[in-house]
């Protein structure tokens, strides 16, 4: 296993049950993923059961004497609360246990800041670092100085780990300037992107679910494709020609996870922004998991707090061939407008999924049929670039055509005007 840093952690997980719709278990299983990722090893798991989590110390007074024990027993390095802490947990859990002490959305950051490889990314990721830290620069000093190092420590903002507020609150501002420039890059392209009337598809999905396996074995993009949560950070766009001829932007997204931190969805907005400009949303789901459904859920949830609405969703099941492994019933989203099977690594299903594409594209051009004078014939060459050449047939009046063309160029190739130009 890769790891992102030197130090070897052990940590002791620690979650609260708060209702019976929680399922702590499970997300206690997904933060030792998270933790895994991030290079530490869990030595040891501890639930309490309470009516909320206690606004001091996120445990009660006798758990924490448990999870002190434990983390004595196990000589672990520090603990992980499966929830975000305020300053105040974060400060008197560490004064009591006199450990490092972390949540969910440290480890996160953690692994976001070694996952960012271009510049939005890293800006992204230092920003969502610095909102997190500012208001708790107390309460980790003692736990950094005692321990020096791993997970919550590393990445583009740790230096400023030790600055006053009024810096960092400084750096925050400067990092929203370089985002705005980062945005308006982004903005250019987009608009180019229209230029060319190529339909765009974003892939999104609950981390892990293949997303960038689907995007590799499509387009040949290249993309790193572990087994790992968040393999993929960055988004990437590539084009796909489907077999008819047609062509499709596609483009691989962050993948979202249940407790997404809100620093980052806010400080990802510009990333997900992909999904929100894309005609088509591929929602990619792992139905090989048992938490299939509560998957699902935190996709569309999270899609709908973004502002991601009224676009055509395909919900594409991966990982088909492990189902009969698993013994899980046959997978269905009938919220979905279309919905597929597949297995990316294996590639079983694509040709369904791009009979889907393929449809989704046709709907949203126009059907042309017309006979072009041989001084028109450049008119063919703009069919060809932009939509789909059904037929063409060399005759003594002309070349007659049939094809399906994007609405916003039907005016202007059906006119008996020249060519115009691009």
């Amino acid at each position: 296993m890769e790891e992102f840093g030197k130090l070897e952690e052990r940590v002791v997980l620690v979650g609260v049950q708060t209702g019976d719709n929680d399922n702590v278990e499970e997300s206690l299983d997904e933060l030792e993923e998270l933790a895994s990722t991030a290079g530490a090893v869990t030595v040891g798991k501890i639930i309490q059961n309470r009516e909320a989590v206690h606004p001091g110390t996120y445990i009660g007074k006798g758990k924490i004497e448990e999870v002190r024990a434990l983390v004595y027993a196990m000589d672990a390095t520090g603990i992980i609360c499966d929830d975000e802490l305020s300053p105040a947990q974060l400060k008197n859990l560490e004064d009591i246990l006199d450990t490092k002490v972390m949540d969910r959305t440290m480890v996160i950051l953690d692994i976001f800041a070694a996952r960012a490889n271009t510049r939005e990314g890293k800006i992204q990721v230092e920003l969502a670092q610095l909102k997190y830290r500012a208001i708790r620069l107390v309460g980790m000093r003692s736990s950094l100085s005692r321990l020096g190092g791993g997970i919550g420590t590393r990445g583009p903002g740790e230096k400023k780990l030790e600055t006053d507020r009024r810096l960092i609150h400084q750096r925050i501002g400067q990092l929203k300037k370089e985002l705005e420039d980062v945005k308006r890059h982004r903005e250019v392209t987009r608009q180019q992107r229209g230029k060319d009337h190529a339909l765009t598809a974003a892939i999104v999905g609950y981390t892990n679910a293949g997303k960038s396996t689907l995007l590799n074995r499509l387009t040949g993009a290249g993309i790193l494709a572990e087994d790992k949560l968040f393999a993929t950070l960055d988004p990437t766009t590539r084009s796909f020609t489907l077999g008819d001829g047609q062509q499709i932007l596609l483009t691989d997204t962050v993948g979202f996870i249940n407790k997404l931190p809100h620093h980052l969805v806010e400080a990802f907005k510009s990333t997900l922004e992909e999904a929100r400009y894309s005609d088509i949303v591929l929602h990619v789901v792992d139905c090989s998991n048992p938490q299939m459904d509560m998957h699902m859920h935190v996709v569309k949830e999270t899609l709908r707090e973004l502002g991601i609405t009224d676009k055509t969703i395909v919900t594409v099941f991966n990982k088909t061939d492990r189902l009969e492994e698993s013994g899980l019933p046959i997978p269905r989203d009938f919220s979905a407008d279309y919905q597929v099977r597949i297995s990316a690594k294996n590639g079983d299903g694509l040709k369904e999924l791009e009979e889907i594409l393929g449809n989704i594209i046709r709907s949203r051009r126009v059907y042309l049929e017309k006979t072009y004078s041989y001084s028109q014939a450049g008119k063919l060459q703009t069919i060809r670039k932009y939509g789909q050449l059904l037929s063409e047939e060399y005759t003594e009046e002309g070349i007659k055509v049939t094809a399906y063309v994007p609405a916003e160029l039907f005016a202007g190739l059906y006119g008996d005007g020249p060519e115009e130009k691009e």
